[in-house]
């Protein structure tokens, strides 16, 4: 009957368009879309019908995003192991879209280290007016963080992603044709305002499509984008001039807005928004078609309901374990992870491996994010098996034992002639410090703090609580920047016992107060928080 009815619509629309007396026909393409719309639904119908038909289940297309596995007629038939396969390669196809934006990120990042000498000469910058460049762009993060939690609370993370892209896009525009300071200025500003919306979205709608048992790896692959980013920025900048090289930053964020509308948005969202049955519909996606999802959704609706009955909270209820425990770790990992002097050591890397006898600093910073990379990868598939308090532990453990190297190192060398042996093997020393400080920053404190921050924040102050953490995390990374080089002319041996300082109270600081969360649905962690 259906089928009919199919048939009669169709052909009634095309006798409509080729009869028509309207000069202008575009009026048919009403009609005939909705035919062909009627047709796809009807085809939709004829591949998916098996035994969940019988359950009314619903399998979306476009509203969200159900590209993956368009209906095979056995897949009731299908065991666990595949149906778990399946699971896996949905929401890894979401995350690998998603991470482009961290890609975005760490290309920003990276960008004004091979272009220095170029962009200076070619707009005639003094040294000042380029810093300030490419400080701006934490300027922006800044703003950015201020407004990520609320922008993705009221419109969703894709829309949030979706608003994320454009900016950055701009930016790079306007650094590509810039002929003069104030338009890298504003490109800058710019591209740090998108970044500081993408660092808190994508590893918050991660943590709430990924299943238990894949969370932490997901998460990590965040963190393992960003450095993807950073080191395609060194690579690209060694062959390709400044302004092609903007020119490339625009493809992250342009191939993202296109994928935004081929994933699920998060069912946890859609469920804090009421919108049950796209809830519904986007788990269904993401855990695959055969996979029950029942106890997972029940699970999350008891969540939503008793988080959502007072939409709002007075600050005296901040007191309370259930909020003020979550933010005192989330931002505090995230605080500790840039205090610890990640990035002012970075910064001085290059000096440390001239001092070193290793004339292409640009080779060798290449090097060190081609490291960075590979083991914030082994971080990923550590993450669900190890856990995450291990790799913290380990983490910040290895980083203080290396960044006391440096310390020693540069303490020893004021006392040694440069002329001499001791001095040289000073300086090596210095390197496998430096190196080593990156790598184990890169198993833990790089990735994890943001995992755990999208993994313990309440649902209903998670907007607003993930806003202070990003804003916090991207102020500390302004203040390290700023205080680096001061530091270091001050004292670089000094500047690394600061910063091993830290690095040894991030231990304490993990092992007294941050939870495990491995194996646990963000659900029940909010429930052993209470």
């Amino acid at each position: 009957m259906s089928l009919v009815l199919l048939l009669k619509w169709s052909r009634l629309s095309y006798r409509f368009c080729n009869f028509s007396p309207l000069p202008n026909k575009s009026i048919c393409m009403l009609f005939l879309p909705s035919a062909g719309q009627m047709w796809w639904m009807y085809w939709l119908k004829m591949s998916f019908r098996d035994e969940s038909d019988d359950q009314n289940l619903r399998k979306p297309f476009l509203h969200t995003g159900s590209w993956y596995r368009m209906g095979s007629r056995q897949s009731s038939m299908m065991g666990s192991s595949q149906v778990i396969r399946d699971s896996s390669i949905s929401v890894l196809a979401c995350v690998l879209i998603v991470a482009l934006g961290p890609i975005q990120f760490g290309f920003t990042c990276g960008y004004s280290s091979p272009t220095q000498t170029a962009i200076t000469r070619d707009l005639e910058l003094t040294l000042s007016e380029f810093s300030l460049f490419a400080s701006l762009s934490n300027v922006g993060a800044m703003v950015g963080a201020i407004t990520s939690g609320q922008i993705s609370e009221y419109i969703g993370r894709k829309g949030s992603l979706m608003i994320a892209a454009i900016p950055n896009i701009i930016g790079w525009l306007a650094i590509s044709f810039a002929r003069e300071s104030s338009f890298l200025y504003m490109g800058r500003l710019l591209e740090g305002f998108g970044v500081g919306i993408i660092s808190y979205t994508v590893p918050v709608y991660i943590a709430e499509i990924a299943p238990q048992n894949l969370r932490g790896a997901l998460g990590s692959v965040n963190q393992l984008s960003v450095t993807i980013g950073i080191m395609l920025a060194y690579l690209l900048g060694l062959f390709v001039p400044w302004r092609i090289l903007a020119v490339l930053g625009i493809l992250p964020c342009t191939i993202l807005i296109t994928g935004l509308f081929f994933i699920p948005e998060s069912p946890r969202w859609l469920a804090k928004m009421g919108m049950t049955e796209d809830f519904e519909a986007s788990l269904q996606v993401l855990r695959g078609f055969d996979t029950d999802i029942s106890i997972e959704v029940n699970e999350i609706k008891r969540s939503v309901a008793s988080s959502s009955r007072r939409t709002t909270i007075r600050f005296s209820e901040l007191k309370q374990r259930r909020y003020y425990f979550p933010l005192t770790v989330g931002i505090g990992l995230l605080i500790l992870q840039q205090l610890s002097g990640i990035n002012g050591v970075v910064f001085y890397s290059s000096t440390i491996f001239e001092s070193a006898g290793i004339t292409s600093s640009d080779v060798a910073t290449l090097g060190l994010g081609a490291l960075q990379v590979i083991a914030t990868g082994v971080t990923t598939w550590l993450a669900d098996k190890a856990g995450r308090r291990a790799l913290l532990i380990i983490s910040s453990v290895g980083m203080t034992v290396s960044i006391l190297i440096v310390a020693v190192s540069f303490f020893v060398k004021g006392f040694v002639s440069d002329d001499s042996s001791l001095h040289s093997i000073l300086d090596i020393f210095s390197v496998i410090g430096v190196v080593a400080m990156v790598v184990t920053f890169s198993l833990g404190m790089g990735p994890i703090p943001w995992v755990i921050m999208s993994e313990i924040l309440p649902i209903n102050i998670k907007g607003l609580a993930g806003s202070v953490a990003t804003l916090a995390n991207w102020l500390t990374v302004w203040l390290i920047t700023m205080t680096a080089n001061l530091l270091l002319n001050w004292s670089g041996g000094g500047t690394f016992a600061i910063y091993t300082v830290v690095s040894a109270f991030t231990v304490a600081f993990v092992s007294i107060w941050v939870p495990e969360t491995k194996g646990k649905t963000l659900e029940e962690i909010q429930r052993s928080l209470r």
